[in-house]
């Protein structure tokens, strides 16, 4: 069966042809290199791994709970709605949610990939230049894992709208910087919060391997970005910095409505309204839309992207604590988890030889 044949939605489009008009920039002087930006791309070079060889696809899913994650994990589990139903649609309910959240998690990653080519164009600087041919490689491998994760669950869904309209605000926009702004920092930094969750209480292996490994390369991402935005905005005007404050704090709240998932419960035939309304009141749900921007808030103050404007709109969100949070200590446990993945495997696989 072919990939686009699992889609849960009825004439669903197979592409988004989507036309771009930016500079594509060549670069002869090669200066100045960054010792940064320059380390990561060796990190960059050093770092690629195959999929077909680090994760086991013989694993298989569950389809009860394909990710094995805990009940409370599904955003409506407490609603009404969905108290009511009877066990075995509760079930199917909880598989067709993280197929959806699986099939975002994919459809980020492509556009992640479409940008990290747009920055290699577009970036003056060739060490930035460098190091963005090495996330291409990444975001095609990532694209890769999340197909194949999907096929295992037998079911895909569209692209969510908010993320289709920010990816295209992201596409659209000539200026490199942008692009830069709208994925590296908002798309992959509520990414990495978003996959840290699968990663920690999955309780398949396949499932948390691949949001392990997927996150090890997502840290060197967030990092690119900003190392590169650092350098540059202190250059810019207030005005150009006011909007790109602004900018930044829609494409939030954009990221934030994405996990209402209003089209999936309209496909499953749920009450829509009951089950948003839900999301909005919860502590749990709350909860988790506020841990979203655990990666984001720290980025983007440490870009320097930091007046009143995106102040006010953080703290509107209920996320303007997170200032505070050592984003460079998060990047070293993404490391560090996803190597523990590697010794896991490696266990296993010793224990399996010797028994044979």
């Amino acid at each position: 069966m072919a990939f686009r044949d699992l889609c849960a939605v009825p004439g669903a489009a197979a592409s988004w042809a989507l036309p771009q008009d930016f500079t594509c920039v060549f670069n002869w002087e090669f200066a100045p290199e960054r010792n940064r930006l320059l380390g990561l791309y060796e990190r960059g070079k050093t770092m690629q791994w195959n999929a077909n060889d680090r994760i086991d696809w013989a694993q298989d899913l569950d389809l009860e709970n394909p990710l094995q994650l805990p009940v409370g994990a599904l955003p409506i589990n407490a609603a009404p709605c969905y108290q009511r139903l009877p066990a075995r649609e509760q079930m199917e309910i909880r598989r067709q949610h993280q197929a959806w959240s699986t099939s975002q998690f994919l459809h980020g990653e492509q556009g992640a990939l479409i940008c990290a080519s747009k920055i290699v164009q577009q970036v003056p600087d060739m060490d930035a230049k460098f190091y963005a041919a090495t996330q291409v490689m990444d975001e095609a491998r990532h694209v890769e894992v999340y197909k194949k994760l999907l096929e295992k669950f037998g079911v895909t869904y569209p692209m969510t709208p908010p993320l289709r309209s920010l990816l295209e605000q992201v596409l659209r926009d000539s200026r490199w910087d942008m692009t830069y702004l709208g994925m590296q920092i908002v798309i992959e930094g509520l990414a990495l919060a978003a996959f840290a969750r699968i990663r920690d209480e999955a309780q398949n292996p396949l499932a948390a391997a691949v949001n392990a490994y997927v996150m090890e390369d997502e840290a060197r991402h967030v990092a690119f970005g900003r190392l590169s935005l650092r350098d540059y905005y202190p250059q810019l005007t207030r005005a150009e910095r006011d909007e790109r404050e602004e900018f930044l704090v829609e494409a939030c709240e954009l990221m934030r409505d994405r996990f209402d998932a209003m089209e999936l419960w309209q496909h499953l035939g749920l009450p829509v309204e009951e089950c948003v309304e839900h999301l909005h009141v919860s502590g749990a749900s709350a909860a988790f839309r506020t841990r979203l921007f655990t990666r984001i808030v720290p980025a983007v103050k440490d870009i320097g992207l930091w007046g009143e404007r995106v102040q006010r709109g953080f703290e509107r969100l209920g996320v303007l604590e997170f200032a505070s949070v050592d984003i460079e200590a998060l990047q070293e446990n993404d490391l560090a988890a996803a190597r523990d993945f590697d010794a896991r495997q490696r266990y296993v696989r010793a224990v399996a030889a010797a028994a044979e």
